[in-house]
């Protein structure tokens, strides 16, 4: 088992067309995003211009997390609002526009990874998953298997679990909590 934090203070940002995107993470370390050949990417983006247009990605599930307010947005041409921390999941080949500024949690998965699924989590977790992440809403503490982990708020911790072991998670406050397995 393999865990990496990765923390939001030592990500550096790229600029996209409303704003700048902070990648944590892209899965495999190989894959290039611009190469669009990854299995997964973590990033957080901050919407700076309204109303601006997502990227689209061909092949990809993703979810989009508001860290900072509401997110009044269209998706293919249909009005919807989110909550803060109200999780969206979207095809990213779709046509979506944000009208809220603010700042974004992301997570693009690969069509061709079969199960994946993000939720928010305040409590104990049993998880078996190849790859559990996550992200800290608030500073918080996550203990894996009775060990802890100190996390900043916004910052990414992955468990790379290849032998599927049965991992008991607990936070002391929400998180964003993802699994996926290949």
């Amino acid at each position: 088992m393999n865990i990496t934090l990765f923390s939001k203070k030592d990500t550096k940002p790229s600029i996209w067309s409303g704003g700048l995107t902070y990648e944590y993470m892209i899965y495999p370390k190989t894959a290039n995003y611009s190469d669009r050949d990854f299995g997964f990417r973590i990033s957080s983006a901050t919407i700076e211009q309204t109303p601006s247009e997502f990227t689209k990605f061909k092949g990809y599930h993703r979810y989009l997390v508001m860290l900072d307010n509401d997110l009044q947005i269209e998706v293919n041409k249909e009005k919807k609002i989110y909550g803060k921390y109200e999780i969206m999941e979207f095809d990213s080949d779709d046509e979506v526009t944000s009208f809220t500024k603010g700042t974004d949690f992301n997570w693009m998965v690969s069509e061709k990874i079969s199960h994946h699924k993000l939720e928010i989590a305040n409590n104990n977790q049993n998880c078996n998953a190849e790859i559990a992440i996550v992200f800290s809403l608030d500073t918080t503490v996550i203990t894996i298997n009775e060990k802890p982990y100190r996390l900043e708020t916004n910052d990414l911790l992955v468990i790379e679990n290849e032998k599927k072991e049965n991992l008991m998670l607990h936070f002391s406050t929400e998180c964003l909590f993802g699994i996926l397995d290949f």
